[in-house]
């Protein structure tokens, strides 16, 4: 007999109640009709399950295969979106290059080095634009590599399609409201998020500090969506479990990283940088990388080396 799956960390149970109470809510709502108070609380909730594909694409959560595979197509059902897409968008590609010039969705290639509102609302769009050709070629590898992981990403593809074609026959409007746009919404935060930590943060090829490379958020937004705003530590320790980024970044890296890329609180930066930043100019963050370091073009980047295609 097999043993039940364990999680790998008992910290893992938050992420565990997160996958569980967001598609509660939406059935309850589904069955009892729209609240306002639940509807925004799963969409609080869609942020955290970005930030649990995450963490599991960099760590797996459970010790057993079943286990961790049921949990990548639970993900891709609750995201919307194939969790493989990791891999080759943010492991092979964001980590190895760390928003440098050839980081495929590093913020300075659309429109320079800039960080505002609209440079924010655009972002997700900009990036998954440009991210999608890498799931696209990674793909095509897979399919002739590995027919066996090929397979899987596409059925994790047909999965999130299923869902999608099911509910919207059942009910196209609930399927809208409480299924779709929630999705939509965490996807948006999760390519947003790398423009709140990188965005006049330091990408140059020869960085005048090394730790200004990300923007790091201290506050609430930690404990709530598992640490998610230590973005130093994690770069640093791609493969280290979340509960232990606040000690690392407390005892090795805060002290390192430039003041001015350490905020205390995600809400208070969006509000003083992205609001009130529009007419008062001294809210507005200061770009940390020297502008005679900014690439123009990368031709390397808009083909990348086939040693990053092989992480």
């Amino acid at each position: 007999m097999r043993r039940p799956p364990s999680l790998r960390n008992r910290r893992d149970w938050q992420g565990v109640a997160y996958l569980a109470a967001q598609p509660a809510l939406a059935a309850w709502q589904w069955l009892h009709g729209l609240s306002w108070p639940l509807y925004g609380l799963m969409l609080f909730l869609t942020l955290g399950v970005g930030v649990i594909h995450h963490n599991h694409a960099h760590r797996r959560m459970w010790r057993g295969r079943w286990a961790n595979r049921a949990t990548d197509f639970w993900l891709t059902l609750l995201q919307g979106h194939p969790t493989f897409v990791f891999h080759a968008a943010h492991n092979a590609n964001h980590h190895r290059y760390v928003h440098g010039p050839r980081d495929a969705a590093r913020t300075y290639r659309f429109g320079g080095d800039t960080n505002h509102l609209l440079g924010y609302l655009l972002h997700p769009v900009q990036a998954a634009w440009v991210l999608y050709p890498l799931f696209f070629a990674s793909l095509r590898r897979l399919r002739g590599r590995s027919p066996g992981a090929w397979r899987y990403c596409m059925a994790q593809y047909g999965a999130w399609l299923g869902l999608w074609g099911g509910l919207l026959a059942a009910n196209p409007s609930k399927a809208l409201v409480l299924v779709i746009v929630p999705q939509l919404h965490g996807l948006h935060w999760l390519l947003a998020t790398n423009y709140l930590q990188h965005a006049h943060a330091d990408g140059g090829p020869q960085r005048r500090c090394r730790m200004s490379y990300a923007r790091n958020f201290e506050g609430l937004v930690n404990p709530l969506l598992f640490n998610i705003g230590l973005h130093t530590a994690h770069h640093e320790h791609g493969r280290m479990h979340w509960s232990e980024l606040p000690r690392v970044h407390r005892e090795q890296y805060r002290h390192r990283i430039p003041a001015e890329l350490i905020e205390p609180g995600l809400v208070r930066y969006m509000l003083r940088v992205y609001l009130v930043g529009l007419v008062v100019p001294r809210c507005r963050t200061r770009a940390q990388m020297h502008p005679g370091s900014l690439p123009i073009s990368i031709d390397l980047q808009e083909r990348p080396s086939g040693h990053a295609h092989r992480l």
